[in-house]
């Protein structure tokens, strides 16, 4: 039996990059998250730290696209552990950001071999010019999603 396609090429692009955003999660989480001894949420968490900075529970969600749930448990479990820290929030007592600590820094630093093989593995049959497209065009889509974020009033 055939899988029909759909006959918009936007909704077929849609669900190939969906399809796609769901692979990705195996080479990840076989390859840094499991070696490392992190669940994938976690990981998520430690790569959201360590590229953005400090956030807040609710800003990891949305950055990540994640259940908020997800991200409460995976912040206590990194705490636990001592990657993740709390901080204070002068300007805002309500709002409770968390950043890695010294220890998490040192395994997000490890990571970086594990990465750069799954990233390597990934894109050896891109050649450098689509590598470039291909960024330039999730740098315009990750602006269109959070777009979509603010329309919605999240």
């Amino acid at each position: 039996m055939a899988t029909q396609q759909p006959e918009n090429s936007d909704v077929a692009l849609l669900i190939s990059m969906l399809r796609f955003a769901t692979l990705i999660n195996s080479p990840m989480r076989d390859g840094v998250a499991l070696p490392v001894g992190v669940s994938p949420n976690e990981l998520k968490i430690i790569i959201a730290l360590g590229g953005e900075g400090e956030r807040a529970g609710h800003e990891l969600a949305e950055l990540m696209g994640m259940i908020p749930m997800n991200v409460s448990r995976a912040l206590a479990s990194l705490s636990e552990r001592g990657w993740v820290e709390e901080v204070i929030d002068s300007s805002n007592r309500r709002r409770k950001p968390h950043r890695l600590s010294a220890e998490g820094w040192r395994a997000y630093r490890e990571m970086g071999p594990r990465m750069e093989d799954v990233a390597t593995f990934l894109f050896s049959t891109l050649e450098p010019n689509e590598r470039a497209g291909m960024s330039a065009v999730l740098d315009k889509l990750y602006d269109q999603v959070m777009g979509w974020h603010h329309r919605a009033g999240h």
